[in-house]
């Protein structure tokens, strides 16, 4: 007999804010508001409830949580190195083969570095969020 231990709630939220992040504050650092929109359409990194149940146990809902942690960690970074490339590169795979669909490698990221970062974007988090 085998235990497993399902994924919590409060896991399955954490991965839900953690890809609302890669949306609002990662994404548009390097893609344009209309880009972002065709991904939403493409469905990456959606998450449903089928989604969930596929990732299904404690251990893959943490290593979705790490994978999602470190690409973040690795895009947000001033400037790309190509050492996190690999690295990068596996926890994009990790995604895709719990079915988050996650279609992009490294080098995509490293052409369009600052391109957007001056630019207004939909999908970004308001810098004030009270107007009078």
């Amino acid at each position: 007999m085998k235990i497993v231990w399902a994924s919590t709630p409060s896991q399955e939220q954490e991965i839900c804010e953690l890809v609302r992040y890669l949306y609002s504050n990662v994404f548009p650092q390097y893609f344009s508001d209309h880009e972002i929109k065709r991904f939403e359409k493409l469905k990456v990194l959606y998450t449903s409830q089928k989604k969930f149940e596929e990732i299904g146990t404690l251990k893959d809902a943490f290593e979705v949580m790490t994978s999602i942690q470190t690409v973040i960690s690795i895009l947000e970074l001033p400037y790309l190195d190509k050492r996190y490339s690999a690295l990068f590169n596996k926890n994009a795979a990790t995604l895709n083969d719990f079915g988050l669909y996650f279609p992009f490698e490294f080098e995509q990221f490293e052409t369009v570095k600052n391109i957007n970062k001056m630019t207004l974007s939909i999908y970004s988090k308001a810098d004030n969020e009270l107007l009078i």
